[in-house]
């Protein structure tokens, strides 16, 4: 189990900035406490969608880390530095505390395009 928990992530959470126009942009942020977590990335399941005439994919994984001191949300978000394919980022979807024992958290999360 430990062994699995090869790749290293941050968790980053949103920050909203007045546009000036009654809107908002969004910019992602490290939280404090997630310098580095070692995680386990698997991906779960993909389907293919035709948007505007052109194809693309969406990719759900299963992160898992071990459970941590504070609170992760599901507005946050998780990047992964892919040593092929560059920044990935993914969406959190769920979190489960599998059995309720509090030694692991398993992130659902979509891949963002």
């Amino acid at each position: 189990m430990i062994g699995d928990l090869n790749k290293r992530i941050e968790i980053q959470a949103p920050t909203y900035t007045d546009d000036g126009m009654g809107g908002f942009t969004a910019d992602w942020d490290n939280l404090n406490f997630s310098l580095i977590i070692s995680a386990g990335i698997w991906p779960i399941s993909a389907k293919e969608f035709i948007r505007s005439m052109q194809p693309g994919m969406e990719i759900s994984h299963r992160i898992r880390i071990r459970y941590p001191r504070y609170e992760i949300k599901a507005q946050y978000r998780i990047k992964y530095k892919d040593p092929i394919k560059g920044f990935r980022y993914f969406n959190i979807i769920s979190i489960i505390d599998p059995n309720e024992r509090h030694e692991w958290l398993d992130i659902i999360a979509k891949e963002a395009a």
